[in-house]
């Protein structure tokens, strides 16, 4: 098996940050275990503070994180930009925004994407798709 073929069939790790357990869980029922065809499986780390976040992050091999921006006492814009502020190459950030009008929050914290709630299951997938496919190596 070549790196390449042996790369795309490890699965993907997708930080999913939130106080909510609701949040998280429909952050991860909207995606599924393969929200792509393309792409291998994902592997979800569900978190509910920054430290853990921050300690994860730090650990390496983080494919996506998504950042519950209304989370409590910690938001996912702060964090996320202190993970791109403090992390060489940090992997893709989504920032789940309150209402699309805080997007130029996401946009301060250097977010690389940003979705608003209540959730678009579809929004969510072809936007966590777009961030993924940037992760993976191209198939011969």
């Amino acid at each position: 098996m070549s790196d390449a073929t042996s790369a795309r069939t490890q699965p993907l790790k997708v930080l999913v940050y939130s106080d909510d357990v609701t949040t998280r869980q429909q952050v991860i029922l909207a995606l599924g275990r393969r929200p792509h065809p393309d792409l291998p499986e994902v592997e979800y780390v569900e978190v509910a503070t920054e430290p853990v976040v921050i300690q994860n992050m730090d650990a390496g091999g983080i494919a996506l994180a998504i950042l519950d921006g209304e989370a409590v006492p910690a938001g996912g814009m702060g964090i996320a930009k202190q993970l791109k502020d403090e992390i060489y190459h940090c992997p893709p950030l989504l920032v789940l925004i309150g209402r699309p009008q805080d997007a130029w929050l996401a946009t301060w914290s250097r977010a690389d994407a940003a979705v608003p709630h209540p959730l678009d299951p579809v929004q969510l997938a072809e936007t966590v798709i777009s961030l993924l496919r940037s992760r993976v190596p191209a198939s011969a």
